[in-house]
């Protein structure tokens, strides 16, 4: 299942705001392993995408590399959360229009389409080495191709969506 925006909606999205970008078609991937194994010629920064929130139904996509290991407890701390948990299936299609394994800030057009005057807005959050690549990897609404970017057009297209993104320094991770 694509998500409410298609990768065609995407697209134009893109275009219509100046976004430079490709696609690579591959089979759906549903890990960081299957994604490694689907990328040959895709050299650059790539990705894992978490969805979380805290009890107080505060909630942040974190856009980190996929090496990253990712401390949710002293990520809340950083990001001035509560304590954090991955949200369920349900608060990703309601919130993000996307399911799990198809996590991508591009999924940020979604909530920027049925945004609201009242809805709570999502803390995106990117890993500070990511955008130490020329090109950065993400699925394009779907996991079965991924779409390539400039870390400058990344932040041009959360920008766009009407998000900020907070850019943190995780702690490196142990080799």
């Amino acid at each position: 299942m694509e998500s409410p925006a298609t990768e065609t909606e995407l697209c134009a999205f893109f275009d219509k705001h100046g976004i430079a970008y490709k696609t690579h078609r591959h089979d759906p991937v549903f890990t960081v392993g299957e994604a490694q194994a689907a990328r040959a010629g895709m050299d650059g920064g790539h990705s894992k995408n978490l969805f979380v929130r805290d009890k107080k139904k505060n909630h942040a996509l974190i856009i980190v590399h996929e090496d990253q290991r990712v401390d949710l407890k002293s990520l809340a701390t950083k990001i001035s959360f509560g304590r954090l948990s991955f949200a369920s299936p349900d608060r990703l299609m309601t919130y993000l229009g996307v399911l799990p394994g198809s996590v991508t800030p591009f999924s940020l057009l979604n909530a920027h389409r049925q945004a609201t005057p009242d809805y709570k807005k999502i803390l995106v959050v990117i890993d500070e080495k990511l955008l130490s690549y020329d090109l950065v990897y993400f699925h394009p609404l779907h996991n079965a191709a991924t779409t390539s970017v400039s870390p400058k057009h990344l932040v041009k297209f959360i920008s766009a969506c009407g998000f900020e993104p907070a850019i943190v320094t995780f702690e490196k991770s142990p080799q």
